[in-house]
């Protein structure tokens, strides 16, 4: 991973998410692998909403003439 894991990109998270996803319903893992990455999954989950609110909030900005007189 070339980014540090707090400061992903949109992409480079939803990507890592996928990965995590993957190898969770793969199996194969013992609990704390398994614990390990569902924790990790939350965070990177909640990283992807944050991106997603943050331009959401950007479009709504700019799209909203605000107050006409």
């Amino acid at each position: 991973m070339a980014a540090k894991k707090d400061q992903l990109t949109y992409e480079q998270a939803r990507e890592e998410l996928t990965k995590v996803v993957t190898a969770l319903e793969g199996g194969g893992l013992s609990l704390e692998e398994s614990l390990g990455l569902w924790e990790r999954g939350e965070h990177l989950a909640k990283m992807c909403q944050d991106w997603l609110d943050a331009a959401r909030a950007r479009i709504e900005a700019t799209a909203d003439p605000g107050p006409s007189e």
